[in-house]
């Protein structure tokens, strides 16, 4: 090769050896940027999970005032999830499927 090339080429060649272990160190380091991108999406699901149980919380915060408030509820309640009756009530149970036969 002639001298001319060899000095065109010593340039970028020595760039480039600089270059490549920089941009590795960025990318791939211990506080590089795939290791950011992926603190981003990790916070980014811890968020969305805080609203999600943010809105689990008012709802039971509500159903708790409810159940300190409300009576009919409390009754509907334990009539429906406990099965429970009043005094002098009776329950009929119906097979399903036999009504006419």
């Amino acid at each position: 090769m002639s001298e001319k090339l060899k000095k065109i080429l010593k340039i970028p060649l020595i760039l480039l050896c600089f270059t490549v272990p920089i941009a590795g160190w960025i990318c791939y380091g211990d506080g590089g940027m795939i290791r950011l991108c992926r603190t981003g999406v990790e916070r980014r699901e811890c968020f969305d999970r805080i609203r999600k149980l943010v809105a689990e919380n008012q709802v039971l915060i509500e159903e708790v005032h409810r159940f300190r408030t409300d009576m009919t509820y409390v009754e509907s309640v334990a009539r429906n999830e406990l099965s429970l009756i009043r005094k002098n009530e009776v329950i009929y149970r119906f097979r399903k499927g036999s009504a006419g036969d």
